[in-house]
């Protein structure tokens, strides 16, 4: 019979293996915006309610590669793997080697794979992969603040991936992020995310 002493320490245990996950993936996340702010956007990760109604639109019978931009730690990632097929693939991209190499130690996921580079440099970075083009291409950059004229470019080289019936799926704090969106896709829908820190705008934009 485990005595009471015993069963205490094992619940205790239990308790900071739970806490020591959880603030990991804090203390990753505040060291990624402490490291790069303008380009994680937020301090916060985004809410499931946010994560449910930006994959809402996504055909994923006929989704073979989704790309993810900025994925921080990992916040869209499972529930997008959940979703996928068996024979898909999600692929991150980030520029911060942290956020990487935490994604890579905790998704081992074989549909799953990170790389540390640009999204400006998605069309080579997926023709690397074997792919000639995403199926839908997901961001949460702050396209109003990167640096080096980097938001027109991401938009225009996204484009350019995304097959003929795909999206552009962004998710900002800032309703400008549409203006970026707009020259490369004529039909993009509109939504909002009020449960979230902070509400942010939602946009999925056509690729027709």
């Amino acid at each position: 019979m485990i005595s009471s002493s015993v069963a205490k320490t094992t619940v205790l245990n239990r308790i900071k293996s739970r806490a020591s996950r959880f603030f990991g993936q804090w203390g990753v996340f505040f060291k990624g915006f402490i490291k790069h702010p303008v380009m994680v956007g937020s301090i916060i990760p985004s809410s499931s309610f946010t994560v449910k109604k930006m994959l809402a639109p996504v055909d994923w019978d006929n989704t073979k590669l989704f790309v993810e931009y900025g994925p921080g730690i990992g916040t869209f990632c499972q529930p997008i793997l959940d979703r996928m097929r068996p024979d898909a693939t999600l692929l991150v991209i980030d520029l911060n080697e942290d956020f990487i190499k935490y994604l890579q130690y905790n998704f081992r996921d074989s549909r799953f794979v990170a790389v540390h580079g640009s999204a400006a440099d998605v069309n080579a970075i997926i023709n690397n992969l074997g792919f000639a083009h995403a199926d839908y291409i997901l961001s949460g950059l702050p396209f109003s603040t990167l640096p080096n004229n980097l938001g027109p470019v991401i938009a225009e080289e996204t484009a350019k991936a995304i097959r003929p019936g795909g999206a552009f799926l962004v998710y900002q704090f800032r309703a400008r992020a549409r203006d970026f969106m707009i020259p490369y896709f004529r039909k993009i829908d509109n939504g909002y995310a009020l449960w979230n820190v902070l509400p942010c705008h939602l946009f999925w934009g056509w690729k027709e």
